[in-house]
């Protein structure tokens, strides 16, 4: 029988501030995602048609496409977040959680430098139809 404290017992187990910090980011992205999403909405709404030529004409405005490419970063940064919390709480093999969280990570930026550099390609005027 050992005799340790309770305070002996749980050292090691964890950290008890590191939570914190990635719960406000969840819940910073959340809002960011939210406002930015509705300023999206609008802005299609207000276009004349959603036809490609107008589609692409208003986002090749610094305007549109400043907020859309601070979208994009803030929707894949909270996809990330959540979905590491998930992998966290429900994968128990640490291994299988290091290669889940790792291929999240990979996968999380494949996506939104994807989408950062269509956006980037259509503000900059490159030909979007011809790839």
């Amino acid at each position: 029988m050992k005799m340790e404290t309770p305070i002996a017992r749980v050292r090691g187990l964890g950290s008890a501030r590191s939570g914190a910090h990635h719960w406000w980011l969840e819940r910073l992205t959340s809002i960011s995602t939210l406002v930015l999403f509705v300023w999206l909405l609008m802005s299609l709404l207000r276009l004349p048609s959603l036809d490609h030529q107008a589609v692409t004409t208003w986002l090749a405005s610094p305007v549109a496409a400043v907020p859309m490419l601070l979208l994009i970063v803030s929707t894949f940064w909270h996809l990330k977040l959540g979905l590491q919390v998930v992998i966290e709480d429900y994968v128990h093999e640490d291994g299988w959680k290091l290669f889940s969280i790792t291929l999240l990570n990979f996968l999380t930026i494949a996506g939104g430098a994807l989408a950062f550099f269509s956006v980037l390609k259509i503000a900059f005027g490159g030909d979007v139809t011809n790839g």
